[in-house]
């Protein structure tokens, strides 16, 4: 399973979506991303490519789309 393939499965499985919907989600966008999904996403999300996000990169991890952009600087390629 590619990187990308993990990363789409963990949004899909952690806030309920379809693949097709995932360019459009964003935070508080969606019902299941509240605060509480946002931070046990951001957990599974480290768990899973082994890395540790800066507060201010959590804090910024807004939308499908910009967590791509965070995941990079963090040497994650999707």
């Amino acid at each position: 399973m590619t990187n990308l393939e993990k990363y789409d499965k963990l949004f899909m499985e952690s806030f309920r979506v379809k693949a097709e919907d995932l360019p459009t989600i964003t935070y508080r966008g969606i019902p299941a991303w509240d605060s509480v999904g946002h931070m046990e996403f951001m957990s599974a999300l480290e768990e899973m490519f082994k890395i540790s996000l800066s507060t201010l990169d959590v804090l910024d991890f807004s939308s499908y789309e910009k967590g791509k952009t965070i995941l990079a600087k963090y040497g994650v390629e999707l």
